[in-house]
C-alpha cells in the first residue's frame, strides 16, 4: 500500500500530542495519484492531509521519543562530514603535517556520532526498514578509515627502529612529481615564471612547494613516479606523525610497519589514496541526503523513482555549481579552466596539455546524461502505455543529448583546425603575405573556449521546468523557483563569455571573472530548490501551511553559507601549501 510518508509521519507527530496511542490516517484517495514524476500533470489534486489511514507507516521525526539523541547524532554527523572532512581533505591534498591529524579528529567525530546511532536504533523500532543510510553510512565510513590507515603507513613506512638518518636509506616509497624533478637540476629557481603548475590551485605556492595537487584535480595521476632517492637525512622526524613521536604508537609503527609493506604495494595503496580524496565529499553528500530521507520517512514505495529523480539531478546541479565556483577560484588552472590561458606540455606535462576544456567536459555530462536518461523516463510506467508526458521527458533527455554532442564538437581541435584550413589551403596569398602577417593568425579569441551550448541547455531545461504545470501551486511554484535559477545561471554565463570575448585572457593565472560567482550561486541553490521540489517535500510544505518563498529563502541562507565554506576551504588549502613550501628538510639527492 503506496502512502505519502512524509505527509503521514507529519500527521502522527501532531495527533500523537492530541490523541494518546492514535495513529494518522489517510484518505484512499491518495492511493490512486500517478507515481510518474512530480512533473506530470495528469494526476489529481491531493485532499488536505489532515486524515490518513491507519495503517500508514511511521517516521523517526514523528516518533518523537528519544529525539536528544538522534539530534546528537545529526550535529556530530554534520560537524564531522560538512566541516571537519572538507578541511581534512584540503590539508591531504597539499600534502600538509595537519593532513593526519586532522584526519583523526573526523574519525573521532565521526565514531561518536555513529555510536549515538546505534544507541538510538536500540532503543526505537525499524521504523524504515531495508533504507539506504545505514548501509552507505557504514561503507563512506569504511572507505574513510581505510584512507586514515593508509596515511598511517604513509608516515611509516620509511622508518625502522634506527633513527631518523637511516631510515630514509632503507626508504621504498617516495612520491615525486616527473615535472618538478624534470625542473631541478636545470632550473633552480622553477619554470619560467613564479607560479607552480604542478598540482595546485594556484593560489599563493611557490615554485620550492613540496608536491601537492589541485583541490580540484583529476585523481588520475597526482604524481607521476615514484622514485627511491639516495640516502637522506631529514632533520627532523616526518612532520605527519610528529605529533605521535615518543608514544607507544609511534614506536611501535615505526617498528613494524617498514618490514610490511612493499613498494609495490605502496604505490597501489597511493593510486587508492588519491581517488579517495577525490570522491569521499561527494560520497558524504550522498550519506547525508540518504540520511535526511529516512529521518523524515519519505520516498517510500513507488515514491522512490520520484525521490531519486529530483534528488540525483538536483545533486548534479549543486555540485556543478561547486566546481564552477571552485573554478573561479583557481582550481584546474593547470588545465586551462580557470578562464585562464592553458599553459604549455613543457609546464604542465604532456597528460595535462591533452586534458581537454572544460567547456568539452560540461557539454560530455550533458550528453551523456541525455544519452543514458533517453531510456529511463518511461521507468515509472514500465509496461504501460506512454503519456504525453513520457514524451516530454523524453525530448529533454534528446535536447540533452544533441546540446552535448554540438557542445563537443564546437570544442573539437580538430574541427577548428579543418575550418580554418578553408582559408590557410591557398599558398599563394600566404607566400605573397608572409606568415607573419597578422591576418593569416588564428584570433585571440580562438584560443577562448567561447562555447554557450551548455548554458543554452541548462537556460532551455530552467525555462521548460519554470513553466511546467504541477499538482499544486506549491508545486508549480517551487518548480518555477529552480527553473529561474538555471536560467539564471545561462544569462551569468554568457556574460563570462561577453567578457572572453572582448578581452581574452593572456595570463596563465586564474582570470576570476565575477559573473561566475552569480553563476556558481544560482547552480548550487538550483540544485538545492530541485531536491526540495520532491513530492513529498511539497506535500509537507502544504500540510504545514508554508508558502513556497520558506523553501526559496532557505535554500538562498544555505547557498551563501556553503559558498563561504568552500571558498574558506581552498584557502586552507593554499595556506598550507605555502606554509609546506617553507625549507624544512634538506634537499632531495637524485639519482644523476
Amino acid at each position: 500500500m503506496w502512502q505519502r510518508a512524509s505527509r503521514t509521519a507529519i500527521a502522527a507527530s501532531l495527533l500523537l500530542a492530541s490523541v494518546a496511542n492514535a495513529l494518522p490516517h489517510e484518505d484512499d484517495h491518495s492511493m490512486n495519484m500517478d507515481m510518474d514524476m512530480d512533473m506530470n500533470n495528469t494526476y489529481e489534486q491531493p485532499e488536505s492531509p489532515s486524515k490518513a489511514s491507519d495503517d500508514s507507516p511511521m517516521s523517526y521525526f514523528a516518533y518523537g521519543k528519544h529525539s536528544s539523541t538522534v539530534m546528537a547524532h545529526i550535529g556530530l554527523m554534520v560537524l564531522a562530514w560538512c566541516f571537519v572532512l572538507p578541511v581534512a581533505v584540503m590539508f591531504s591534498v597539499a600534502r600538509s603535517r595537519f593532513a593526519l591529524p586532522s584526519q583523526f579528529l573526523f574519525v573521532v567525530f565521526n565514531a561518536l556520532g555513529l555510536l549515538l546511532g546505534i544507541i538510538y536504533n536500540s532503543q526505537t523500532p525499524d521504523l524504515y526498514e531495508n533504507n539506504a543510510h545505514h548501509k552507505i553510512g557504514w561503507i563512506a565510513t569504511g572507505v574513510i578509515s581505510v584512507q586514515v590507515i593508509m596515511s598511517l603507513i604513509f608516515a611509516y613506512a620509511g622508518r625502522g627502529e634506527s633513527d631518523a638518518a637511516s631510515s630514509y636509506e632503507r626508504a621504498e616509497f617516495l612520491p615525486v612529481s616527473t615535472d618538478e624533478m624534470a625542473e631541478t637540476p636545470t632550473h633552480p629557481t622553477g619554470i619560467h615564471h613564479e607560479y607552480r603548475w604542478s598540482r595546485d590551485s594556484g593560489q599563493g605556492t611557490s615554485l620550492h612547494s613540496r608536491p601537492s595537487s589541485s583541490s580540484c584535480a583529476s585523481p588520475s595521476e597526482e604524481y607521476d613516479t615514484f622514485v627511491k632517492p639516495e640516502r637522506q637525512f631529514p632533520e627532523q622526524p616526518p612532520r605527519s606523525r610528529s605529533w605521535l613521536r615518543s608514544t607507544f604508537v609511534d614506536r611501535f609503527l615505526a617498528s613494524r610497519v617498514p618490514r610490511m609493506v612493499s613498494n609495490r604495494a605502496l604505490r597501489i595503496l597511493n593510486i587508492i589514496y588519491l581517488v579517495i580524496d577525490r570522491i569521499i565529499l561527494p560520497f558524504g553528500f550522498i550519506a547525508i541526503a540518504t540520511g535526511a530521507v529516512t529521518y523524515g520517512g519519505i520516498m517510500r514505495g513507488r515514491e522512490i523513482f520520484n525521490g531519486l529523480a529530483h534528488f540525483i539531478k538536483g545533486g548534479i546541479f549543486f555540485w556543478y555549481g561547486l566546481l564552477t565556483l571552485g573554478r573561479f577560484m583557481g582550481c584546474w588552472a593547470d588545465l586551462g579552466w580557470a578562464w585562464n590561458v592553458k599553459p604549455s606540455s613543457e609546464i604542465v606535462g604532456k597528460w595535462k596539455a591533452k586534458v581537454p576544456t572544460g567547456e568539452f567536459t560540461e557539454s560530455f555530462v550533458i550528453f551523456l546524461y541525455g544519452a543514458s536518461n533517453m531510456f529511463l523516463e518511461h521507468l515509472t510506467g514500465w509496461g504501460g502505455k506512454w503519456t504525453a508526458t513520457d514524451l516530454e521527458h523524453v525530448s529533454i533527455s534528446i535536447m540533452f543529448f544533441g546540446g552535448g554532442l554540438c557542445g563537443m564538437l564546437f570544442e573539437s581541435r580538430r574541427v577548428k583546425h579543418w575550418l580554418n584550413t578553408t582559408v590557410l589551403q591557398y599558398p599563394s596569398n600566404l607566400r605573397r603575405n608572409g606568415s607573419s602577417d597578422v591576418a593569416w593568425q588564428p584570433p585571440d579569441t580562438q584560443g577562448v573556449s567561447l562555447n554557450p551550448m551548455p548554458a543554452l541547455v541548462i537556460l532551455l531545461l530552467g525555462s521548460m521546468m519554470g513553466s511546467h504545470h504541477q499538482a499544486s501551486m506549491i508545486s508549480t511554484m517551487v518548480h518555477k523557483q529552480w527553473g529561474n535559477l538555471l536560467v539564471g545561471f545561462s544569462f551569468a554565463r554568457c556574460m563570462t563569455y561577453v567578457i572572453m570575448y572582448l578581452k581574452p585572457p593572456t595570463s596563465y593565472l586564474p582570470a576570476r571573472p565575477p559573473t561566475e560567482i552569480v553563476s556558481a550561486f544560482c547552480l548550487i541553490s538550483g540544485g538545492l530548490i530541485f531536491m526540495l521540489s520532491t513530492r513529498n517535500v511539497v506535500d509537507t510544505l502544504e500540510y504545514y501551511d508554508l508558502d513556497p518563498m520558506f523553501a526559496f529563502t532557505v535554500g538562498m541562507g544555505l547557498t551563501a553559507f556553503i559558498m563561504a565554506c568552500e571558498i574558506l576551504a581552498i584557502a586552507i588549502k593554499a595556506w598550507a601549501v605555502k606554509k609546506e613550501s617553507r625549507p624544512q628538510f634538506r634537499p632531495f639527492q637524485f639519482p644523476a
